[in-house]
């Protein structure tokens, strides 16, 4: 990778899009649990408020020997489960860095001054409207989007709203997720106690210890993660800092090559001889080629999601709502602050920090999606709940908490309003414009490495076409062959390129080194494609005598393709394909990329003509604008 440039180079050994996608794909789902839950505790509130209240004020104690920790059921729920959402925060927060556009750390300048700036403003307008007030010390309810429950009513109410503007919210406010933890611990935190909290450190700087032995058993780490959270309880700071801390420290990279092929041999061995310690080692094995970012988000986000966040839901979202009370809350400047903050704060915020730090920088520094997509999110940010209700229970009592949670909820469904209009406008421009909308000009990070060379690489259209598919492929694996028909139906479109490199993965496909070895020999002779479309036709028959007939076929010089094969010619070609692949992230076949970024998910017809017609409209946009950040 040396040499290459940051922008337009992915400079890591993982992948972005396939966990971004299950984690859009868990919000968006886990928002309708999460909306059903605020209406179950809103129903509950005006039907019965007293056991509404009785159930969450249940005492819980933990007891061992002399040591009881005691405390009522909402507590727990909010400091206590509440620490596994915030993990999640922090693990998502850690792969943005680690694999996603924030790997390029100039991305990182406007998604930051947005999250802060989208915190300020937000903040001023409910100081401003509750100045000299007794509601003013709950200035940090108006300060934090709730990312998960923005994310998912996104995708409810954007129909059609690409990923890219996902992402964009999602960076966008990881800043602000961070930020207003700390403002919880600083500002919201009572009578804090400084020897807990030198053991809560200690306790983290055990298990940072603990990973850097190389420990991966979670058994290792729950104890010392338990005590980190009940030091942090008893020293007064709000123990989701714990799961914050912990998350920020899990690294993310996806399985290397190696790795999955040293596995292979192990499940050889256990194939051969089925024991049981071979089958703990297999075990074992595969789970750690996962990285600990991707160990715990698969083990704490669909319970966070699904279980902890709703809860938190149920517990919080209940008031009793009766017409003299939404008379009083909104005469509030409690409540009015809250509103205004988010609707007009938050798309005040995303949107003028966008323009001011693209016509500061000349368009050095800009939004990674179009205007379309710019206000799209700064609308949407306006979606507050989690941490909004956490810091209105630790600022507000009584009638004030209630107003606190009426401009909450006014400016969730408010700004869920705005972001239909938004996007329902959008979708109503001509193609071009609501590319270019959603879209922008900004040059996509280039996953693929080296880019193509239709000098080297083995190409098949014509060479100006605007959107370009690469496929690392293997001629025995089984969903290449499945892929083939596809790719062969795709190669009608006028426009379009397809490029094949080598990937045999010959711990399990004894036959593909030989099998692409054949195809660079036939290549050699001119006659590279009719090899490779036999080879994927008869995946079943590739030993060498067939690979003889297949070159008798094809009329090939028979002595000289036996002699290329026999002395291995073409294996520095091989070799220089798999590097390729080790550097652009590759592990298994088929792996596709589009005009150089990596597509992940399905590979049928109609998902890859989809992506391959936003590719085509990306690269019009391209050609009709400059590059930025080249």
């Amino acid at each position: 990778m040396t040499g290459t440039k940051m922008n337009d180079r992915s400079m890591w050994m993982g992948s972005l899009a396939a966990p971004l996608r299950a984690f859009l794909r868990t919000e968006s789902g886990s928002a309708g649990v999460l909306v059903a839950a605020i209406v179950a505790a809103l129903v509950w509130a005006n039907v019965d408020l007293s056991s509404y209240e009785a159930v969450w004020r249940t005492q819980l104690s933990l007891r061992l020997g002399p040591l009881e920790l005691s405390r009522d059921l909402h507590t727990w729920i909010n400091s206590g489960l509440m620490t596994l959402f915030f993990l999640v925060v922090g693990l998502e927060a850690r792969r943005e860095f680690d694999l996603g556009d924030l790997r390029d750390r100039r991305r990182f300048v406007l998604p930051s001054v947005a999250g802060v700036i989208g915190m300020l403003i937000p903040v001023l307008i409910f100081l401003v409207i509750n100045h000299g007030g007794p509601g003013a010390h709950g200035w940090g309810v108006a300060m934090s989007t709730d990312t998960a429950l923005a994310l998912g009513l996104l995708a409810l109410l954007g129909r059609g709203v690409p990923d890219r503007v996902r992402i964009f919210l999602l960076t966008v406010f990881v800043v602000d997720d961070l930020i207003a933890l700390v403002v919880i611990a600083l500002v919201y935190s009572d009578d804090i106690k400084m020897m807990p909290i030198v053991v809560a450190v200690a306790a983290f700087a055990i298990m940072l210890a603990i990973r850097a032995a190389g420990i991966r058993r979670d058994s290792a780490y729950v104890p010392v993660a338990v005590v980190m959270w009940g030091a942090l309880l008893v020293s007064g700071v709000d123990p989701v800092v714990a799961g914050l801390a912990i998350g920020l420290t899990a690294f993310a990279y996806s399985p290397g090559r190696a790795e999955l092929e040293q596995l292979s041999g192990i499940f050889r061995s256990f194939r051969e001889q089925p024991t049981p310690r071979l089958a703990r080692t297999a075990s074992l094995g595969l789970a750690n080629t996962l990285s600990p970012n991707d160990r715990l988000q698969r083990i704490y986000h669909p319970w966070s999601s699904y279980v902890i966040v709703p809860l938190f839901g149920l517990a919080n979202a209940g008031i009793s709502i009766d017409g003299p009370f939404l008379s009083r809350a909104f005469t509030s400047p409690v409540t009015w602050g809250v509103l205004l903050g988010y609707v007009v704060g938050k798309p005040l915020a995303v949107i003028g920090t966008s323009a001011v730090l693209t016509w500061l920088s000349h368009g050095r520094i800009r939004p990674a999606v179009g205007w379309a997509g710019v206000l799209g999110s700064g609308t949407i940010a306006g979606v507050s709940f989690t941490v909004s209700l956490l810091v209105a229970s630790l600022a507000f009592t009584g009638d004030q908490l209630a107003e606190a949670k009426v401009g909450v909820f006014g400016a969730a469904i408010v700004s869920s309003a705005l972001t239909w209009i938004a996007f329902r406008v959008t979708n109503m421009l001509p193609h071009d414009r609501r590319i270019r909308a959603l879209f922008g000009d900004v040059t996509e990070l280039i996953d693929l490495i080296p880019e193509v060379d239709e000098k080297y690489d083995h190409v098949r259209g014509p060479a100006g076409a605007s959107v370009t598919l690469v496929q690392y492929g293997d001629f025995q694996c089984p969903y290449c062959g499945t892929a083939e028909p596809v790719v062969r139906q795709l190669l009608g479109h006028a426009d379009l390129r397809f490029v094949w490199r080598h990937l045999p993965l010959s711990d399990i496909h004894p036959q593909a080194r030989l099998a692409a070895e054949a195809a660079e020999a036939a290549g050699a002779q001119g006659k590279f494609w009719q090899m490779h479309d036999l080879l994927l036709d008869h995946q079943d028959k590739l030993n060498i005598t067939d690979l003889i007939e297949y070159a008798v076929d094809l009329g090939l010089d028979q002595e000289r393709f036996q002699d290329d094969l026999i002395s291995q010619t073409h294996a520095e070609r091989i070799e220089s394909d798999i590097e390729s692949a080790d550097r652009s992230g590759v592990s298994g076949t088929p792996t596709f990329f589009i005009n150089g970024r990596r597509h992940y998910g399905a590979y049928d017809i109609t998902t890859l003509t989809e992506a391959i017609r936003m590719a085509r409209a990306r690269a019009r946009l391209g050609r009709e604008a400059p590059t930025i950040g080249g």
